[in-house]
């Protein structure tokens, strides 16, 4: 093993066990936010799985949320759900996809949550009467989650990505000094990695180095340092830049990686691997490299590229004005699409729109995802009665069964004013109601039925041969919910005798999990109660989306007059 630099620090062994193994990799940002981050920290993660090693990803969380479940996606992007229910970040969303693991609640964290914490042990007398501070005891706090996570998990590697940006947000330095007290603590089992980004100037579109300097001094002068530097540009950077970046940031060079702009997230981690960052990082921590296997990944990313046939896909909602409102559904289709061997092209297609039975007529396939309230709910209904009519394949999920449940009442069974009590709580045929348990329920946050709930799937559906090609499959799957509402109990003879197939119920058999229609009235329309894009993953797409896809691309289905975007 190479020899590293010291950190000379007496107590670098102080309250911390975890085996004196596991290595931790923090991830900061400079200069702007939504600098990739996140894609960086899932593109460490993978490369060292690729090399064998055990990564668990944290994310913390500056804002005073206790979790991301009530920020509306408009503002804050999706809201990602784990098997445990925790309502995070949607960088969880992206460690998943990359790592093909599962996360849960240890694993995302914010500010309002540490401060819950710190304040309920003030209550309860934990502190002895002492004066309550952001140090020790916010950072205290902050360490003792990191911590937890490795003591518990034992992993060769934590990333913990730090939300936010350094220097300019004022919420952030509690994370950042409990981020430097870690780094005298652990030695050299810690790295920094700081993501910063080129700026260009207007007209003449020449790069500038001086805000990355400025927000590497700005990161020491909260005394850290950078390890390792994430260049992000939009084209390649020349020599002399990166030499100049080098010498007034004081990494060197070899450590200063290029992150150009790239057409494909799955690309990134090959691509930081080939600019040196694997090899940065063992440097750094004093290690040799590894053997990586990386043939499967690039294979799929290769076949990806490679596709010539492009399908189609129009998600009908309403929050497209945020880019990352439907992110894990977006990548799940990307996951199918690269499995079955075709291009993918999404369209946003805003559920309010007038003419919206016209553009649904042009696409491959339709989904209706998740989503909350009245808005845009008649042009869902819409969009799937024309997906129905026209046999276009259409996957419903979560609210997208609800509406599919409400389509099929009103413009088949003839229950004119079916509804949901959401939206209408005097319908006469409230096809979809609020549970019981949710009822009384006054608190927005953490409430709903969240996290991982088992279905069990009846033979002889499109369901059940979607999900009895999986290896595991015992005739039960679990999938991830976030919802308050379910298709009512006391309307499912009515529901079935207008032809909807219930094809997944609760093991009690009363709650409704998946809906379909039989063959030969439609060659692929289905439609889950839960989340499946949530355990969708680059080397593991869903079953559900890949099925949805093949059907989509299918010679008898592929639209003659798909929209030329």
């Amino acid at each position: 093993m190479n020899s590293k630099k010291v950190r000379s620090v007496s107590h670098s062994k102080k309250n911390l066990s975890a085996s004196n193994k596991t290595r931790f990799i923090f991830i900061t940002g400079g200069v702007i936010s939504g600098i990739g981050k996140g894609i960086t920290a899932a593109s460490i993660g993978r490369l060292l799985i690729s090399q064998g090693y055990t990564v668990i990803p944290i994310k913390t969380d500056p804002y005073l949320n206790e979790d991301a479940g009530t920020m509306n996606p408009v503002q804050h992007g999706e809201v990602f759900v784990t098997d445990d229910g925790a309502e995070t970040d949607l960088d969880l969303g992206h460690y998943e996809r990359f790592m093909s693991i599962e996360l849960g609640k240890n694993n995302n964290f914010t500010s309002g949550a540490v401060f819950r914490a710190v304040l309920n042990n003030e209550r309860d007398g934990v502190f002895l009467g002492k004066t309550i501070q952001i140090v020790p005891h916010i950072t205290d706090e902050i360490q003792r989650r990191i911590m937890a996570v490795a003591e518990t998990e034992k992993p060769d590697f934590i990333l913990v990505e730090i939300g936010g940006t350094l220097g300019a947000d004022i919420e952030i330095q509690p994370f950042a000094e409990a981020m430097r007290q870690l780094s005298l603590k652990l030695g050299d089992r810690f790295a920094s990695v700081h993501v910063v980004k080129m700026d260009y100037v207007f007209p003449s579109d020449e790069a500038k180095t001086k805000p990355i300097q400025h927000s590497v001094r700005t990161m020491m002068g909260l005394g850290l340092r950078p390890d390792i530097l994430v260049v992000r540009a939009k084209r390649e950077i020349g020599e002399e830049d990166l030499e100049k970046i080098s010498l007034f940031c004081s990494v060197p060079r070899k450590r200063v990686i290029p992150a150009v702009d790239s057409d494909n997230i799955y690309a990134i981690p090959p691509e930081l691997d080939k600019r040196g960052m694997t090899k940065s990082l063992f440097d750094v921590f004093g290690m040799e490299s590894r053997k990586k296997d990386m043939r499967v990944w690039n294979n799929r990313l290769n076949s990806a590229r490679k596709a010539e046939k492009e399908i189609k896909i129009g998600i009908v909602g309403k929050y497209h004005d945020h880019s990352d409102a439907y992110i894990s559904v977006n990548e799940a289709l990307f996951h199918a699409a690269a499995k079955n061997g075709v291009r993918v092209k999404v369209i946003p297609i805003d559920s309010e729109i007038e003419n919206i039975k016209s553009v649904v007529s042009k696409v491959d396939g339709i989904i209706v995802p998740g989503g909350y309230g009245k808005r845009g709910v008649e042009g869902m209904i819409e969009a799937i009665r024309t997906a129905r009519e026209k046999k276009i394949p259409f996957l419903g999920l979560c609210y997208g069964l609800q509406m599919a449940v409400i389509e099929r009442a009103r413009n088949v069974s003839g229950f004119e004013d079916a509804n949901t009590t959401e939206i209408d709580p005097k319908t006469s045929y409230p096809v979809v109601d609020i549970i019981e348990s949710q009822r009384d329920e006054k608190k927005m946050g953490g409430t709903q039925r969240l996290g991982g709930y088992p279905a069990v799937i009846k033979n002889g559906t499109l369901i059940h041969s979607i999900y009895s090609g999986e290896n595991d499959f015992t005739g039960t799957v679990t999938e991830r919910h976030r919802h308050r509402f379910e298709v009512n109990p006391e309307m499912h003879k009515d529901l079935e005798k207008s032809g909807l197939v219930i094809s997944g119920v609760s093991p009690d058999g009363v709650l409704v999990e998946f809906v379909e229609l039989k063959n030969k009235e439609h060659p692929f329309f289905a439609a889950t109660q839960a989340h499946p894009e949530f355990k969708s993953s680059f080397m593991r797409p869903h079953p559900l989306f890949v099925s949805f896809m093949k059907s989509s691309s299918s010679k008898n289905n592929l639209n003659k007059d798909s929209l030329k975007l």
